[in-house]
C-alpha cells in the first residue's frame, strides 16, 4: 500500500490541475453597469470562499425587465418580474452559473426600499452567488437566512465595486 501511494505522489509532481475562476458580463437591451470587474471577481471568491466554495465560470447577464420575464417565462414557467434568475451549473465545491439580473427592477426596488441604487445591485449580484454556494430563499424561513448571508457578504466588501455613480443613480 505504501509503495502505491509513493507511485501516485510521485505521478502527482507531473500533472497539474488548473481550474480558473471566470466571471463574464453581459448587458441585453440595457448598458453595461461600470463595474471594476477585478474588485467584484475578488469578493465574490471571498464570499464562496466562505461558504467552503471555489469559484468556475459565472455568467452575469445585465438585462431590461422584458428580458427577464421573458426568460422566466421560457426557463422557469413562470409569469412575473423579478430582480434575478439564477441558473446552477456548480459541482459539489466548485460554483458555476449564469445569473439574469434586470436593472430595472433593481432600480425600482432600491426605490422602493430607500437604498442606494448601487448597494441594491452589490446585493443582487451576491444574491445570485449565494444561491449557487447552496442558500435558498423560497421556505419558511429561508429569506431571513438568505437576507443575513447577503448582509454579512456586503459586509466584506473592502474596495469599491462600482467605478462611478451616474445621475439619476443610473450605474
Amino acid at each position: 500500500m505504501l509503495e502505491k501511494m509513493k507511485t501516485f505522489c510521485y505521478l502527482c509532481k507531473f500533472f497539474v490541475i488548473i481550474v480558473m475562476t471566470e466571471v463574464n458580463f453581459q448587458a441585453v437591451n440595457v448598458s453595461l453597469p461600470p463595474l471594476d470587474v477585478k474588485a467584484v471577481q475578488q469578493w465574490i471568491e471571498k464570499v464562496a470562499a466562505s461558504h467552503d466554495k471555489r469559484v468556475g465560470r459565472l455568467t452575469y447577464i445585465f438585462c431590461d425587465d422584458e428580458y427577464i420575464i421573458a426568460t422566466n417565462r421560457q426557463y422557469l414557467g413562470h409569469d412575473y418580474y423579478t430582480d434575478i434568475i439564477t441558473f446552477d451549473y456548480s459541482t459539489r465545491r466548485r460554483i458555476a452559473g449564469d445569473m439574469v439580473i434586470s436593472l430595472d427592477t433593481v432600480r425600482s426596488n432600491a426605490a422602493m426600499l430607500n437604498v442606494p441604487y448601487e448597494t441594491e445591485l452589490q446585493r443582487v449580484v451576491v444574491h445570485g452567488v449565494l444561491h449557487l454556494c447552496g442558500i435558498n430563499d423560497k421556505g419558511p424561513g429561508e429569506r431571513e437566512i438568505m437576507e443575513r448571508h447577503e448582509n454579512d457578504a456586503l459586509a466584506m466588501i473592502d474596495q469599491p465595486l462600482i467605478l462611478h455613480k451616474a445621475e439619476n443613480n443610473e450605474v
